[in-house]
């Protein structure tokens, strides 16, 4: 028989929960009845209680995905910067204590500084292609 640590207890349970009620939620949707109502409202597409425009399908600029990979781009840079910053400060506590900590410290100020200047670098490149002008 297998023997769940004791730490792996609560995990085990929220697991299976997870797929009792899973489980429980799709069977229930499938065997229970329902009213089916048909008709040109009802098949309509709804958006927004707009009357839909045109097709879905059209195309977009290709600004809006410039700006949504420039929108990733930095996003990403703040998923590294919280890291850094929680190591940095770390450092900086122990900087007093250890001198190689001040060296470990110094190197992690320069290499985010580095990362700063390619993102501006790819900032400022953006920029002066209008790739933020809407006109």
């Amino acid at each position: 028989m297998l023997a769940a640590s004791p730490g792996y207890g609560p995990i085990l349970v929220l697991i299976v929960v997870a797929i009792v009620l899973s489980t429980s939620i799709i069977l229930i949707t499938h065997v229970l009845p329902k009213a089916r109502r048909h008709g040109a409202v009802k098949e309509s597409t709804y958006e927004c209680g707009m009357e839909v425009i045109g097709d879905a399908r059209r195309r977009f600029n290709v600004r809006f995905y410039l700006v949504a990979m420039m929108f990733l781009l930095f996003d990403v840079e703040l998923v590294f910067m919280y890291p850094w910053a929680k190591v940095f400060t770390q450092g900086a506590a122990r900087a007093s204590e250890a001198p190689e900590a001040v060296a470990a410290q110094q190197f992690l100020f320069v290499e985010m500084g580095v990362f700063f200047a390619i993102l501006l670098v790819g900032y400022t490149y953006a920029w002066r292609k209008g790739v933020f002008n809407w006109d």
